[in-house]
């Protein structure tokens, strides 16, 4: 009987520490079983009450501050009434061309990294109070560029972490497997370690200052996607670890993105998503009427 089904739906999910899908299934299954399969978007959309969503842009080392400054006076007007919240994560040289181009908007500015010390004989390092006297807001750590490139390893994000939220800045804490670790079947049991160690020692307030980014990184760069039910797949199993780490309620609060080419094309599904809180925006993010397009199917 449906009645039964919908019950052991809601056991089975509820056992496996998610409470949303559980809700979702009883949602589609339940009293609101009659409701089309075109609107149940709509319907887990709604779970996203719960934390916000976010579109980030990460411009890598792309565009000098003239061009920076052409790119966002052509964003603004288009992300002006967002019902998410926008970032943009910039290069350096350009950091103090987009504070001052986005000053009195509702786009926040980023950086790419930061360092863990707050000075230091570190030539050629920026450290996060440094960021944060300039007024700076977010800084992504963990990047797998960052990662496969330039030698940052699970510890040295951790401590990349830390000095962010010790410096008052919101972190994007980027976690992710490789093609040959999906396809050995350890994507869960990787990203479960990355968030682990890169919240080590972050208590549940400083929490609320952390977005966590899933990045599969063979999708980064190369064109492919995860679908939308994989992306899914792995941003639940995220808010399982975190729900491990912490309790219920801070699993529920955080704010997990997808960040594998997400494109104006693709968005809208993978934003759909219940566990899928918007993204972290490659590419796209240097086309305006791109990230625009991403900025409003995270919007609704």
């Amino acid at each position: 009987p449906r009645p039964f089904s919908c019950l052991l739906n809601h056991v089975l999910n509820a056992a496996r520490g998610n409470s949303r899908a559980a809700f979702s299934l009883i949602l589609i299954n339940g009293p609101l079983g009659a409701v089309p399969p075109g609107q149940r978007k709509d319907l887990l959309r709604m779970n996203k009450q719960l934390r916000k969503a976010v579109i980030a842009g990460n411009w890598k080392m792309n565009k000098t501050p003239s061009e920076a400054k052409a790119l966002l006076e052509e964003i603004k007007p288009l992300v002006k009434d967002a019902g998410c919240d926008v970032v943009v994560c910039v290069p350096y040289v350009d950091l103090c061309t987009a504070l001052e181009a986005t000053k009195g908007t509702n786009i926040g500015v980023g950086a790419e990294n930061c360092h863990w010390a707050e000075s230091g004989a570190f030539t050629g390092e920026i450290s996060a109070v440094m960021l944060k006297e300039m007024g700076v807001q977010y800084v992504i750590t963990g990047h797998s560029e960052r990662r496969t490139y330039f030698g940052d390893t699970d510890v040295t994000v951790q401590k990349r972490t830390r000095a962010g939220l010790d410096a008052g800045l919101t972190v994007i804490l980027c976690v992710g497997e490789y093609l040959e670790q999906r396809e050995q079947g350890i994507t869960a049991e990787l990203v479960a370690m990355q968030t682990k160690i890169a919240l080590g020692g972050v208590s549940k307030e400083e929490l609320k200052r952390i977005i966590i980014a899933y990045e599969p990184v063979w999708a980064i760069g190369t064109g492919k996607t995860a679908t939308s039910e994989q992306a899914n797949e792995v941003c639940a199993q995220i808010r399982k670890v975190i729900a491990d780490l912490y309790d219920q309620e801070a699993a529920d609060g955080i704010t997990i993105q997808y960040g594998g080419s997400m494109n104006a094309k693709n968005a809208d599904e993978l934003v759909a998503q219940p566990d899928v809180d918007g993204g972290l925006i490659g590419g796209a993010a240097l086309k305006a009427p791109d990230f625009a397009a991403i900025v409003k199917a995270a919007s609704k």
